[in-house]
């Protein structure tokens, strides 16, 4: 075994630089029976960093629902697979970008968006949708602003430029996110159910190509980066940040789709976290084959490149497949046509082994195995969060101010500044654009819709983590309910601090108990996901936020609920009158407080008032789920939609702002009203009339104000803070 004599001499230092604890190394000793190269280490430290082998996390995650009858694919491939019937089936996964943005904003966010773009058309499927769920700290804190126009200019600047409509999301300000912005990518795409690609390698002796852009030597180390903590070294990481080009990107999604065409594809997965490194390892292992690499005929960008640094390079738009050696010709073609590197870099072996060579120099010779599916392991000591005291105090407060310290508030006022810079209509199949509930894109050629929401309440999850995480699949269950959309599956984006923090790893089960929960009573189970940890800065953590990426379904056109409430149209309440002010928007918003529990998740009445409403669209003009900002909120926010005012017959705080789950305000005429009232009665749904949406003003039992004036709060406070 040689290997260069510039490479560093490993040492503690060294060790440590690369995420790895000494019980790890130790570990590593013991597996190879010598000291590893520095490429070795390189490789261990890519392989065993948090980010690509869920080491904290694995022992929780195989807890969480993940199959069903509509479940092609579950977790462990680039992305899941949902059947949505006539031989098609729907693709999607959500990942973080967390680390990479904080340190680089645009170009964090645009490969973020790039990365999971390449999960799904890596598996066959032609993207068709993308959202992303953003949380950024205190409006006030000095970065926030930088931060959220570059993150926001990044999303759109990729996903614009790579031609797929942002149809969602989500954005929120908290002070815990002040020195660890999240940026959570989602992507979903269609294919046809018996042509999805998957990445296990089979065969022994086949081509191992490399395909797509040049190597160079942006994003070295970058899952390694994104596995630890922040600190005051944070701009000498910037190097580890890659660098996008959606147009590169665009190509390769076409040439790729093209080549899967001709039967070339054996196995094919892209180049992600750790790049060559984690590709090659993963298809490997998945066909427990062992894979040679001969690294001189990797295309590189730049000169003199170690073996290093190109087996930890993430370098973005490159992907790597196992080839039918009889089609060589065929795939080298559609890829010159699309003016993209095709260079057969290695094979597949039969031995359990990961042999790296560079110019004739055996850089790296280890077991393969070992570094996929016998990573460390870790049963994190935790303990549960303490059991919150209810919060029972009366709120003194003019429910239209209430609503005025909410819509003023970025976290509640209009996103539009965000949202419009992305494109929401390219492919011409978006039905509902962001800012009104669930994105909804048709399935071309077809009478069926797809709906995709994104949603968690973090704030729920700190204070009760497993109401929190149940809360979290409930609400993207009602948004999907809300467009008339069947739920399918969902996705997940495990956010939180350091595990190695008892307190943190107890919200993490505490979080994961409840979403599993909630997933199997809601028929929504988990088929893709990621997690992200140490998203701390200094030893402060985030508030936990365990996004849930959620798909359903609308088989006819006419299920679709999208219409505004009109002049005259009653407010209906299905579920409880409100009265849960416990870590609620308006004790955050208006009082600077939070404390309580989290609100009590009722998983039998979210299903019963999630169907009642989903298969009762055609009484329904416009409905809303009511969440942050409770009954208020959601009315407020419905007749700014339709242009008109509202009036509830209640000026009682905790019914306008209580955030009791399970709940919907509808808007409907007299006549469906009735119908309504006389099917929820059969079904035993709580159903009510609380006002009517008219005139030109919002009022509270006897207190109102002109909506003109709030709907100019509403839609400047954002746009305002930011500039």
């Amino acid at each position: 075994m040689s290997d260069m004599a510039s490479d560093p001499k490993i040492n503690e230092d060294l060790i440590a630089a690369h995420g790895l604890s000494s019980d790890e190394y130790a570990r590593i000793l013991e597996i190879m029976g010598r000291e590893p190269t520095f490429t070795e280490l390189g490789i261990f430290s890519a392989m065993w960093n948090e980010h690509c082998s869920y080491k904290s996390s694995k022992k929780h995650l195989r807890g969480l629902p993940t199959t069903g009858p509509q479940v092609i694919c579950g977790p462990g491939e680039n992305a899941g697979v949902v059947d949505i019937g006539d031989n098609q089936a729907v693709i999607f996964k959500m990942e973080s970008h967390n680390h990479p943005s904080y340190i680089e904003p645009y170009q964090g966010a645009a490969t973020g968006v790039g990365g999971i773009l390449r999960d799904v058309f890596t598996m066959g499927a032609r993207p068709i949708a993308a959202m992303n769920s953003l949380s950024f700290g205190e409006i006030s804190h000095p970065k926030t602003r930088q931060l959220v126009h570059g993150v926001v200019a990044g999303v759109g600047g990729y996903g614009n430029c790579f031609g797929v409509p942002t149809v969602g999301g989500e954005v929120r300000f908290d002070a815990s996110y002040n020195s660890n912005c999240l940026v959570n990518a989602f992507a979903a795409g269609l294919a046809d159910a018996d042509k999805i690609f998957y990445s296990a390698a089979s065969g022994v002796g086949m081509p191992v190509v490399y395909l797509g852009a040049k190597t160079g030597r942006d994003g070295v180390g970058g899952a390694t980066m994104a596995s630890a903590e922040f600190d005051d070294t944070i701009e000498e990481k910037r190097p580890t940040v890659q660098v996008g080009d959606p147009f590169t990107e665009k190509r390769l999604m076409e040439a790729t789709l093209e080549l899967m065409q001709t039967g070339a594809v054996i196995s094919i997965q892209d180049m992600g976290a750790a790049g060559l490194t984690c590709s090659a390892v993963e298809m490997g292992d998945k066909g427990k084959l062992g894979i040679r690499l001969d690294l001189e005929n990797v295309p590189q960008r730049e000169e003199n490149m170690t073996a290093y640094e190109m087996m930890l390079s993430e370098s973005q738009e490159r992907m790597l497949m196992v080839l039918e050696p009889s089609k060589e010709d065929v795939a080298r073609a559609v890829f010159e046509k699309w003016d993209l590197d095709f260079a057969i870099v290695g094979e597949t072996i039969a031995e359990d082994r990961f042999l790296i060579v560079h110019h004739g120099e055996v850089k790296a010779d280890l077991p393969l195995s070992t570094l996929a599916s016998s990573a460390p392991e870790y049963d994190r000591p935790w303990t549960q969060t303490p059991q919150a005291a209810p919060f029972d105090e009366v709120l003194e407060i003019d429910p239209i101010e209430g609503l005025k310290a909410l819509i003023s508030s970025p976290n509640y006022a209009s996103k539009a500044w965000v949202y419009e810079q992305y494109d929401s209509q390219v492919m011409a199949d978006t039905m509902c654009t962001p800012g009104a509930g669930a994105g909804v894109i048709r399935v071309h050629g077809t009478d069926k819709m797809l709906a995709f929401t994104s949603d968690v309440t973090p704030r729920y999850v700190k204070a009760n983590p497993y109401e929190g995480g149940k809360q979290a699949v409930a609400e993207a269950y009602r948004n999907l309910s809300a467009m008339g959309a069947k739920s399918l599956a969902t996705t997940d984006n495990l956010n939180f601090g350091n595990p190695e923090k008892p307190e943190i790893m107890g919200q993490f089960v505490g979080a994961l108990k409840g979403i599993g929960e909630a997933v199997i009573a809601l028929d929504m189970p988990i088929v893709s996901g990621n997690v992200s940890l140490y998203n701390e800065t200094d030893g402060k953590g985030i508030l936990p936020t365990p996004t849930i990426g959620a798909v359903g379904l609308i088989e006819h056109a006419d299920q679709l609920i999208s219409g505004v409430a009109e002049n005259g149209d009653l407010a209906i309440l299905i579920g409880s009158a409100g009265s849960h002010l416990g870590q609620s928007a308006l004790l955050a918003e208006a009082f600077g407080r939070s404390e309580g529990d989290a609100p009590y998740v009722d998983l039998e009445v979210e299903k019963r008032n999630g169907e009642f409403v989903r298969t009762n669209g055609s009484n329904i003009k416009a409905v809303t789920d009511l969440s942050d900002g409770g009954l208020a909120l959601a009315a407020f926010e419905l007749a700014v939609e339709g242009g008109t005012g509202v009036s509830l017959e209640t000026d009682d705080i905790n019914e306008l702002f209580g955030e009791d789950q399970g709940r919907y305000l509808l808007a409907c005429s007299f006549d469906q009203a009735e119908v309504l009232m006389s099917l929820a009665a059969q079904q035993g749904v709580t159903i009510s009339v609380v006002g009517k949406f008219a005139g030109a003003e919002a009022a509270f039992g006897q207190v109102s104000a002109d909506m003109d004036g709030l709907v100019d709060v509403y839609k400047g406070s954002l746009p305002n803070a930011l500039n």
